[in-house]
């Protein structure tokens, strides 16, 4: 069975990390096969939109440890510059909606993975933990990125120190997640998500993604110039067209993604 899960239905691409017996917890393997199906994400015109969830009872728990000792292993120089941070830069770059539905835990690279996704979204009973600390080590895969700015220097530094677990309600209370569904709910409600941003104007929703990107390093000028190099190019779409079209005659658009 493979370690990464991957299905099209529906204008969305379904990605299941896939290691349950072991929490999901990643392995060289997999997250190079992750990349690929990233990479197949980009490429493929019919896919509009991407959710990543994990098998089992886990979202993610990071990186499988054994594999870092191993004396065969890749070692802990190469697994952030091979692994994850090839992972990280693919969903920022992908221009196309990702959606994070986070069924369990996530801890580690696991959470930080999720984080770093366009929409997170969980289950009431997940929970995430940077339990680098707790290890000796320092949040990677971009958290030291995304926590701050998701949620405040102060509550990113307790949670990157304590290693605390944050409940799924916590986490949304604090801005890191965008909503919470009940357990028996989660499936079907993250999925019908991702749907609708699939259906919605895939080229314009990756603009947006492209100045969210730049808006922590860009001055308020330059994100303003930014804005108007982009809602130019979002102007000369087909689905901008139908868009309007929609909007004067009253009915609903048909998206195309063009």
């Amino acid at each position: 069975m493979s370690s990464i899960l991957f299905e099209i239905r529906e204008q969305v691409a379904f990605i299941t990390l896939n290691r349950p017996e072991k929490m999901n917890a990643f392995t060289r393997e997999m997250a190079l096969l992750l990349q690929s199906r990233l990479d197949e994400c980009a490429s493929l015109h019919e896919i509009r939109a991407v959710y990543i969830t994990g098998a089992g009872k886990a979202f993610s728990a990071g990186q499988d440890l054994a594999e870092v000792v191993d004396p065969q292993g890749p070692g802990m120089r190469n697994i952030l510059s091979e692994q994850y941070n090839p992972i990280v830069t693919r969903i920022r770059n992908l221009p196309k909606p990702v959606v994070a539905a986070v069924n369990g835990v996530a801890a580690g690279a696991g959470a930080n993975l999720a984080l770093c996704c366009d929409i997170v979204v969980t289950a009431k009973s997940a929970s995430f933990i940077q339990a680098f600390s707790k290890i000796g080590l320092i949040p990677d895969t971009g958290g030291t990125w995304w926590l701050p700015r998701l949620i405040g220097w102060q509550k990113a530094a307790g949670i990157a120190f304590f290693g605390d677990r944050i409940g799924a309600e916590q986490a949304e209370k604090m801005g890191m997640v965008y909503a919470v569904y009940p357990d028996e709910e989660f499936q079907g409600a993250s999925r019908a998500l991702a749907a609708v941003l699939a259906e919605m104007p895939t080229r314009a929703l990756a603009l947006t993604k492209h100045a969210l990107n730049y808006s922590a390093g860009n001055t308020l000028e330059a994100q303003l110039l930014l804005e108007d190099e982009l809602q130019q190019k979002a102007a000369e779409t087909k689905d901008y067209a139908e868009g309007v079209n929609a909007f004067l005659n009253k009915r609903t658009p048909r998206f195309k993604g063009e």
